[in-house]
């Protein structure tokens, strides 16, 4: 006999749960990728795409994941020796970077490491001391989805204005879009990243660069684009036969509409947000009453840091694999593995876990998880305090 049996809940920090109505609008025959309805559908998708990340600008979609959209921000704006600034607040930008080196491109990095977010003063000190302007662009994460940390990008882009600095303001949310409040076009947002497989609530495969006018000027010189990547031909889906630059990803768009009715003309994505928000508190007080007694802590100690789409949680090795594999084999709910988040004593996937609260995601589960992970605690002798689900409970019975 196993409790694990029935329906499993994956609560990993992407790829999220997706709805059945997305799942539903993609099982189906393939269509005709060259006109009729397909056509139509995905010229609608962008309106609503631009209304989620709260653009007027433009927004390039790739069958591809969050590494490709990395690739495609980079190649439409950067020239091999270009210099870019990258702010890293864990596992996630140090990626971006990398890529950026692979591509030719300078890197200057400044790492907060795993448990800060990024540090303005040092921000301000790294563009006074680039006095001839060769920081092309200034890159980091919304949210990291390794650390949990929820940086402040209007303050970054009030920093940069400060400076009197002209570099794009370029970031990533693909970790957040849909679950943490983004303003892309009134927070001076340049370029931002994002992809299917977590707050759009869609399976992963494709990914998407939004983009403002600055942005696409940069492209005039760029010399790392290549054909595939291009954003420019993506700029007008009616123009079909070119927009994905071959076979259209035909299930993905029929199911991404299906999710993008539910967030932007039924829910609302300010409703999304206070959702998100709300059910981020409640995961909050469960573990932050556990941590009172026992090794669990909150990888982010300050609230207001921490994201609503995913937590990190230190609880040491070997407990984070104990109580993972014990919540997948009796419980029949899975963790997110901690990543790049390990020390030589206390390795990233024994001594960490995370909890994915993004996208199609409600009360009860939210609070299902946080119940099988007390239970798994208590099954496994894990010290930890009493009445977390009660301090969740509270947070989800307020108005």
């Amino acid at each position: 006999m196993s409790l694990a049996n029935g329906r499993q809940y994956l609560a990993i920090p992407g790829p999220s749960v997706m709805p059945d109505r997305v799942l539903q609008a993609m099982h189906r025959a393939a269509p005709n990728i060259y006109t009729g309805q397909l056509v139509d559908m995905t010229a609608s998708l962008i309106p609503d795409l631009k209304a989620v990340a709260r653009t007027r600008h433009h927004v390039a979609v790739y069958i591809a994941n969050g590494h490709g959209a990395w690739e495609a921000a980079l190649s439409n704006t950067c020239s091999r020796g270009d210099r870019i600034l990258v702010l890293s607040t864990g596992r996630f930008a140090l990626g971006w970077a990398e890529m950026a080196t692979m591509m030719g491109i300078d890197v200057q990095l400044v790492d907060y490491g795993n448990r800060s977010d990024i540090d303005m003063d040092q921000v301000t000190q790294a563009l006074a001391a680039d006095t001839d302007h060769r920081i092309k662009a200034v890159l980091c994460v919304q949210v990291d989805t390794a650390t949990s940390v929820r940086n402040d990008i209007p303050a970054l882009r009030a920093t940069m204005d400060a400076a009197g600095h002209p570099a794009l303001l370029m970031v990533d949310c693909i970790a957040c879009l849909g679950c943490d409040r983004f303003e892309m076009d009134d927070w001076g947002v340049d370029l931002m990243v994002a992809c299917s497989q977590k707050g759009l609530m869609t399976p992963p495969g494709m990914g998407f660069v939004f983009f403002n006018d600055k942005a696409d000027r940069a492209r005039d010189t760029a010399n790392c684009i290549s054909g595939y990547w291009d954003w420019r031909p993506r700029m007008d889906p009616k123009a079909f036969s070119n927009y994905f630059c071959g076979t259209a990803p035909t299930h993905h768009l029929y199911g991404l509409r299906v999710a993008l009715d539910m967030i932007v003309h039924e829910e609302g994505i300010e409703a999304v947000w206070a959702r998100h928000a709300k059910l981020a508190r409640a995961v909050h007080a469960a573990l932050e009453t556990w941590a009172q007694d026992g090794p669990m802590s909150l990888n982010i100690t300050d609230p207001e840091k921490r994201s609503h789409a995913v937590t990190s949680v230190r609880i040491g090795a070997p407990q984070g694999t104990m109580l993972r594999t014990w919540l997948t084999e009796k419980a029949g709910v899975t963790l997110g593995i901690g990543l790049g988040m390990g020390t030589p004593t206390d390795p990233m996937a024994d001594g960490f876990f995370r909890i994915g609260h993004m996208g199609h995601v409600n009360a009860h589960m939210v609070l299902g998880t946080l119940g099988a992970i007390e239970a798994g605690m208590t099954a496994l002798d894990i010290p930890h305090a009493k009445g977390g689900l009660n301090a969740a409970a509270r947070v989800v019975s307020e108005a």
